[in-house]
């Protein structure tokens, strides 16, 4: 008898990702076969974004594409989009199943009951139970980093995101599971693991007694674990205790992302986010002076409604003085049902461009700059290599810079000491030792 065959295509955020994973070892380990969306499958399950219009209209094509590659096949929604707008995702032809962003660990089950020809209906819907969907997943095949779902849901119903409507309130994993799956992932040869959640920051907020900071502690205990980080975290929750908490723990990487958003304090409580700059401004020192090398990344929107030329110049200047390492910068949005989207004042689309471009022009320069500045402090450095193209491998420093080193093998899931030679203002260069 043939093998089933199933394909899981993702959009969106890494959580999405890791839910995905799951679902695919839960066919996996129910007989299916695991297979790429160009080969024609039995099964297509399409996890959605809705993070903007855009994504909805990705999320759709998808969905329409799968149909069309086998009319015949069992097609499951499920993630944002179909929480959303579960009567739309419904209502496009050849759809078979609708599920919630509540109950994806049923998915692979409901998806293969479809297949034997038993009866399934949409469930996963009620977000705001206070539940969290709990799943476990191995290391990855690279034995290189593996994520871990901490937490889902947020609570802070900024005015551009809709997010908060899709995933519902903060629902956190117990300790228990999470330290049950990192010692799994440790068992099998993984040794840096990153924490993510919707809201990672939030974690514990449900739970008495629990904190992301004595999560991260107990796991810092975890024997083959070498490296923890965490997913994106908003500047209000760098208080001075957490940062001063976790910079004690040795295995905790002194590299962050932050859910930065503006550089403009006006801008800010249009968006309606808990800081201003000032606010932003000293956590970040909190940081700064807690982890030595430490290194930062941060998400951007520009042209967000009513952001004046004098706005985004504040912006441009905060960004400038506090020298992140990677930006990732976007152009705002419109998403319906969200507050913004009926914002006066919206920004026209070449301001947007023209801002992005200033931010991107100057992000180079920056990053550039801190790659010399670590190579005049650094003669050496410890690399966790993750890629190989049959001439370099390629991986990351502590502190989250890319490094290139000529290697006859691939050390995917290495940790190694690289002697560091140059850069060229995207990479640092090195011989392995």
């Amino acid at each position: 008898m043939d093998l089933i065959k199933a394909s899981v295509l993702t959009l969106g955020c890494r959580v999405n990702q890791y839910e995905s994973d799951f679902i695919m070892e839960e066919l996996s380990k129910n007989g299916a076969k695991i297979c790429h969306f160009d080969e024609k499958c039995d099964i297509y399950i399409i996890n959605t974004c809705s993070v903007t219009a855009e994504s909805d209209r990705k999320s759709r094509q998808l969905i329409r594409r799968c149909i069309k590659k086998n009319p015949e096949a069992k097609v499951v929604v499920t993630g944002c989009f179909s929480q959303i707008n579960k009567d739309g995702a419904s209502s496009i032809e050849g759809v078979d199943l609708v599920v919630g962003n509540n109950e994806k660990s049923k998915i692979a089950k409901l998806a293969l009951d479809l297949y034997n020809q038993k009866q399934a209906s949409s469930c996963g819907f009620d977000i705001y139970n206070g539940k969290f969907d709990t799943m476990s997943v191995g290391a990855p095949l690279t034995r290189t980093r593996a994520f871990v779902k901490i937490e889902d849901g947020c609570d802070s119903k900024c005015a551009y995101c809709i997010i908060p409507y899709a995933r519902g309130s903060v629902r956190s994993n117990p300790p228990k599971n999470v330290i049950s799956e990192v010692e799994k992932i440790a068992s099998e040869g993984c040794c840096e693991v990153v924490l993510t959640g919707i809201e990672t920051a939030s974690y514990g907020k449900d739970l008495e007694g629990v904190s992301l900071a004595s999560l991260l502690t107990e796991i810092n205990k975890i024997d083959g674990i070498s490296r923890i980080r965490l997913g994106s975290l908003d500047p209000y929750n760098l208080t001075k205790d957490f940062c001063k908490r976790i910079a004690g723990l040795e295995k905790m990487m002194p590299h962050f992302h932050i859910s930065m958003q503006s550089g403009c304090t006006k801008t800010l409580n249009e968006m309606r986010r808990k800081y201003n700059i000032d606010m932003a401004r000293e956590r970040l020192e909190y940081l700064k002076a807690s982890f030595d090398s430490l290194m930062l990344s941060a998400d951007i929107i520009v042209g967000f409604p009513n952001e004046t030329d004098e706005d985004f110049e504040k912006t441009y200047e905060f960004l400038k003085s506090q020298r992140f390492l990677h930006l990732h910068i976007f152009p705002y949005s419109k998403r319906d049902g969200t507050p913004a989207a009926t914002m006066k004042g919206q920004v026209p689309e070449e301001i947007k461009k023209a801002r992005l471009h200033r931010l991107e022009e100057m992000q180079r320069e920056i990053k550039a700059e801190l790659l010399n500045e670590f190579l005049a402090s650094h003669t050496k450095t410890e690399v966790l290599f993750e890629t190989y193209d049959g001439e370099n491998v390629v991986g990351h420093t502590p502190n989250f810079i890319e490094v290139k080193a000529k290697s006859e093998k691939s050390l995917s899931g290495k940790l190694v000491t690289v002697r560091l030679t140059h850069t060229d203002g995207e990479y640092l260069y090195g011989e392995i030792k």
